[in-house]
């Protein structure tokens, strides 16, 4: 079977990570999947035309209702669509696009939400048939990095690795963008790390939103917790985030920039996971 796969493209984003994801799940199945940005078309006529014209696709899917579901609304093959978090969080609030969000649900074969919660508020905002939503949890395998070592890790961003074995790290991953406001764990954290030092915050991920990158940066240096290179001096030994510019990660055998991770007095990577640093040859 050869599907056509819609999704929004955008890089270092979730939804191109999930989609890329679903797509090498789908194409080690045996199928054929084609996966396209939703931004390169403008309208359902476009992608009507594009199917219309390669009749070897039997099927289309589309991750987010609003976004890249509308665009298979005239379509003649059977699809269906993947709930994002911004649909139900953001679109629907908006009524026309709750209308569009509605007839797409109407006419996709099935529709997938990763959380039974986000079934629920689909149920509640759309005009929906509760037997169409299934709820597939997402499931992501990992596998350790021979060539990651998480104590070198917190050298590059000027973090002491005293007691690593005594410390409680919580791993933030997401790209700085508004609508992945890292900044509300921030007072919060700041106050657990206050009672108990041993507690700390690391938050990985891209520079997507310069103006908002800003923005962070100001609190941080207003906060007094550890900013670009900076070392801790005095009271201000809160070292939830520091923010480096042009590092990079390698975890898991992938590539992302990175603008967090620092640990009051060194820093562990979890429980579970190994602390010693392993080598592979060059």
């Amino acid at each position: 079977m050869k599907l056509l796969f819609l999704a929004c493209l955008s890089p270092k984003t979730g939804n191109h990570t999930t989609a890329e994801r679903i797509r090498s799940h789908i194409e080690s199945a045996g199928h054929t999947c084609e996966l396209r940005d939703a931004a390169e078309f403008q309208s359902p006529a476009e992608v009507a035309n594009l199917l219309s014209s390669n009749p070897t696709f039997e099927g289309a899917l589309a991750i987010h209702l609003f976004k890249a579901g509308r665009l298979l609304l005239d379509i003649q093959v059977p699809f269906g669509v993947i709930f994002g978090g911004t649909d139900i969080n953001e679109d629907v609030k908006v009524e026309q696009k709750r209308v569009v969000m509605e007839q797409v649900l109407q006419k996709a074969r099935f529709a997938v939400a990763f959380t039974d919660k986000l079934k629920e508020e689909a149920e509640l905002y759309l005009l929906s048939q509760s037997s169409r939503i299934y709820v597939q949890p997402q499931g992501i395998q990992t596998e350790v990095s021979e060539q990651f070592c998480w104590s070198e890790f917190l050298r590059s961003s000027d973090a002491s690795i005293e007691h690593v074995d005594e410390l409680r790290v919580f791993l933030l991953v997401c790209g700085l963008r508004r609508v992945k406001d890292p900044l509300y764990l921030v007072e919060a954290f700041r106050e657990w790390h206050y009672e108990n030092p041993l507690n700390v915050l690391v938050i990985i991920g891209p520079k997507i939103d310069p103006v908002f990158t800003v923005e962070v940066e100001a609190v941080v240096k207003s906060r007094g917790l550890l900013g670009p290179g900076e070392e801790p001096t005095g009271a201000s030994r809160c070292h939830e985030m520091v923010l480096r510019r042009g590092k990079q990660l390698r975890l898991r055998g992938h590539v992302s920039s990175h603008f967090g991770g620092h640990g009051s007095r060194g820093t562990c990577v979890g429980q579970g996971h190994s602390r010693k640093c392993s080598r592979s040859p060059a």
